[in-house]
């Protein structure tokens, strides 16, 4: 057991980290899983949990987290009335399908090759938000129709199941790409984050069973003491990050969430060394 300095240090990094997870999530339409795992990872580390759990338990414990923090966020916007509830209803088996998917093939997946493929997938995306005359890059004038729907659902809920984030960052480029605007994108993309944790939620706790060497308190891949350390710091900042992100305009809205991807990119680049 780490002395309780550390613990307690622990502790802040791991609260801050809840505050600026929940900000983000009601900001931006995202679960917050980019700030949360790579914290989770070093904190699971002073337990001297072993390196080949380490990865999914803070997957699997981010996307717990993540619940909480899309319900919350997912209610805040569609108050306002900016949620595209006709998508969400489409996607409402292709999604979860696709993170069902992601916690049977997060055991035999390539590490390596998962970070990599989303760090040129979110510094590429970071770019094109960040380009002035972004609103001009189009892969359509409207979603597609089924099957190629089901498919771009099935597809964001099964990457954002495997790398331990609950959406957004994907489909808030789904939907910017194909005419619809920022601000719902946000707004729907909460809705989304739902639909993945929930599934993932689960899969990780049956994933995980019986494992040897997880910390105390875990079901799984899910460690519920820093579950319930970070969601009610979440809870409560994700209102927040919501009404900031109507207040502000699309432009704004737009190049803060490039400069979000850049950092996320960083982070996954800086994996490899």
């Amino acid at each position: 057991m780490p002395p309780l300095s550390e613990l307690l240090e622990l502790a802040v990094l791991l609260a801050l980290a809840g505050g600026v997870a929940g900000f983000l999530a009601g900001l931006f339409g995202i679960g917050g899983g980019a700030v949360l795992v790579p914290v989770f990872y070093q904190a699971f580390a002073l337990f001297g949990v072993d390196d080949g759990l380490r990865i999914k338990l803070s997957v699997g414990t981010s996307l717990a987290i993540i619940i909480p923090t899309s319900l919350r966020s997912f209610q805040s916007h569609y108050k306002r009335g900016a949620v595209d509830m006709a998508l969400l209803r489409r996607w409402v088996i292709a999604v979860p399908l696709g993170a069902v998917v992601s916690t049977l093939v997060i055991a035999y997946a390539p590490g390596s090759l998962l970070r990599g493929a989303f760090a040129v997938i979110t510094l590429l995306i970071g770019i094109k938000m960040l380009y002035p005359r972004s609103a001009e890059w189009r892969l359509g004038d409207d979603l597609p129709k089924n099957p190629a729907l089901f498919i771009y659902g099935w597809f964001i809920g099964l990457l954002s199941g495997l790398v331990g984030i609950g959406g957004g960052t994907l489909n808030n480029t789904f939907m910017t790409f194909f005419n619809r605007p920022i601000h719902q994108a946000v707004a729907t993309s909460a809705g989304v984050g739902v639909l993945i944790s929930m599934p993932s939620f689960i899969g990780n706790i049956i994933g995980g069973w019986g494992k040897a060497g997880l910390p105390p308190f875990s079901t799984g891949y899910i460690n519920w003491v820093a579950v319930l350390l970070i969601i009610p710091i979440t809870m409560l900042i994700a209102p927040l990050g919501a009404t900031v992100a109507h207040r502000l305009s699309k432009r704004k809205l737009e190049a803060g969430f490039g400069i979000f991807l850049l950092i996320i990119s960083a982070r996954f680049f800086y994996s490899f060394f």
